[in-house]
């Protein structure tokens, strides 16, 4: 019998097997989208929610206006909150948002009474200071604030920060001080105002500077207007200060016209109050920690040299005043109440010691012989005129300089 050897059938190899064709689920084309969009009227949602959407924020002022009114009607309280105005130009009936300061300078005398009102009215405040003439002391009780910082920087240097206002103060503002180190005093001046005036234009934000009643030098005028250019001597020693001040004026109106940043020009005379430097060699610091030392009162040349004298919470409100203005400047700040150095200093005998006794010497070079403001401007464009008389605002420095002369 013949075998039959029949050859065996082998399946094909995967290797060799034809490839099978996987289906790829098909991507969805326009038609697909258009499709879903009209099923079941989705278009017609869509374009109802954005009609909805739009109306609301078209007629959401006229709504407000018209509810405030209907609730001012109902109620007076709300009357008064609806139509009260805010010079910080938020609609009434709201709560302002607190705007973020920067004051440099703001641990020397006037500085921190500045903060402490800011503070007050809920603005977040950052001081920058280098400490030459400020002191630690004078903002302490903020430390543990939150809504406060303090930064030791000399305003020299370029700083970055993101703030709404900046009150630009720094500068050794008494002749013992800005004449220790003239360079650094117009350094100050100059290149501290170029720094801040630079922040504000990147920042968009508000600028104001504190000049001084100096910038009108030994004055040929009196009362003093801002529109008095003044009679400085441009290579005296007191020359870093007064002029210094006077080319910070013109940076800042530089700025104005040709960077347009907002600003403001204060013109600060005489300025007095608790925090002042102990011995800074101005008139009233010197007159008051004398008498309460017992010893003579330094009266230079004849005593008949004239100076006003204002509190510092007057200035301190005149500075904000002016910064929430919508006025430029400059703007004199002082008291026009005129005394004379041997006025002033019967007056400090009447508030601390009737015995204590007047030493004359030789006058100062540059001293203006006659120093008051002319503050019609800033009551008519700012509402603000000093409230604070010298026989009320002595007594209370002269509390705070007890106080600091008993700790030494």
């Amino acid at each position: 019998m013949k075998q039959l050897h029949k050859s065996p059938t082998h399946a094909p190899s995967p290797a060799h097997a034809p490839a099978s064709k996987i289906s790829k689920p098909a991507r969805p084309g326009p038609r697909t989208w258009v499709g879903y969009l009209l099923r079941e009227q989705r278009l017609l949602f869509v374009l109802l929610g954005a009609l909805i959407a739009t109306s609301f924020f078209l007629l959401r002022p006229y709504l407000f206006s018209l509810s405030a009114s209907n609730a001012a009607d109902r109620s007076p309280i709300f009357s008064f909150v609806a139509h009260s105005s805010d010079p910080r130009g938020v609609p009434a009936g709201f709560r302002p948002p607190p705007r973020r300061v920067v004051v440099t300078g703001g641990a020397g005398f006037v500085g921190s009474h500045l903060v402490d009102r800011l503070l007050e009215q809920g603005d977040s405040v950052i001081v920058v200071d280098n400490f030459f003439t400020g002191r630690k002391e004078n903002v302490a009780h903020h430390l543990r604030n939150p809504r406060f910082e303090l930064l030791r920087h000399d305003v020299v240097e370029p700083i970055l920060l993101e703030v709404d206002r900046i009150y630009h103060l720094a500068c050794p503002a008494s002749p013992v001080h800005y004449k220790y180190n003239p360079i650094k005093t117009i350094k100050t001046n100059v290149m501290g105002t170029l720094n801040m005036l630079g922040l504000a234009k990147r920042i968009g934000a508000r600028f104001l500077l504190t000049s001084t009643s100096e910038v009108y030098g030994d004055p040929l005028e009196h009362p003093q207007k801002e529109t008095y250019w003044g009679h400085v001597n441009p290579i005296g020693v007191r020359s870093c200060y007064d002029e210094g001040k006077r080319a910070a004026e013109t940076l800042t109106m530089d700025y104005h016209r040709g960077g347009g940043v907002a600003v403001r020009i204060a013109r600060i005379f005489n300025t007095y109050g608790p925090r002042m430097c102990l011995d800074d060699g101005r008139v009233v610091s010197n007159f008051v920690a004398q008498a309460l030392r017992k010893h003579p009162m330094t009266v230079y040349g004849d005593g008949k040299q004239t100076r006003s004298f204002q509190y510092v919470s007057d200035l301190v409100a005149g500075l904000m005043a002016l910064m929430e203005s919508d006025h430029i400047g400059p703007f004199n700040l002082g008291n026009p109440g005129e005394f004379t150095m041997l006025e002033l200093a019967e007056v400090v005998k009447e508030t601390i010691d009737p015995m204590s006794t007047i030493e004359f010497k030789p006058n100062t070079a540059d001293d203006p012989h006659m120093r008051k403001p002319d503050i019609t401007k800033a009551k008519q464009m700012l509402g603000w005129e000093p409230k604070v008389s010298l026989k009320e605002g002595l007594p209370l420095m002269v509390t705070d300089f007890r106080k600091r002369i008993l700790d030494e």
